[in-house]
């Protein structure tokens, strides 16, 4: 095979994708074939790296855009090393650290209180008295990263004027 020339039944098959979702890739920049002599898209080998990396960064929950400044980081008119990769890899290593952390603390404390401001659970009145956590936000306030004692502070400095 050479570096560029796969015609996109050939990136479909390999890579598991149907072609119109190969196209939607290009037309939101993820990707960007070449023509051959008779218009027709020709791949790089890479964009299969490429299209993999588009589809796990989404079944993680990475936005299409933040995919795309991602890949905008890899180096233009050369296939990505397999440094290139690791470097790309690593700038997600703190956000998925981040949702790890998230998922394990809703694994654990899904069966007590989330400050979602239900007042449903007899425990509400003793982790969320008169529904402080609302004042700090919609949603699940302690799910997302607040803690009873980080909303005690601020409902202690909001009634010192600070």
């Amino acid at each position: 095979m050479k570096s560029r020339g796969l015609p996109i039944s050939t990136l479909a098959a390999r890579t598991g994708l149907a072609p119109s979702a190969i196209r939607y890739y290009e037309d939101e920049g993820l990707i960007a074939p070449g023509r051959g002599p008779g218009g027709h898209r020709q791949f790089e080998k890479s964009d299969i790296r490429r299209l993999s990396f588009v589809m796990i960064a989404q079944q993680l929950g990475f936005s299409i855009a933040e995919i795309r400044q991602q890949l905008a980081t890899l180096p233009k008119g050369r296939t990505p090393t397999a440094a290139d990769w690791r470097h790309l890899s690593s700038t997600y290593r703190a956000d998925l650290d981040r949702r790890i952390a998230t998922l394990e603390k809703l694994r654990d404390d899904l069966d007590g209180c989330i400050g979602c401001g239900c007042l449903s659970l007899d425990r509400c009145r003793l982790y969320n008295p008169d529904d402080r956590a609302a004042r700090h936000g919609p949603g699940p306030r302690y799910l997302m990263g607040d803690s009873p004692a980080q909303m005690e502070n601020r409902d202690a400095e909001r009634q010192n004027g600070f």
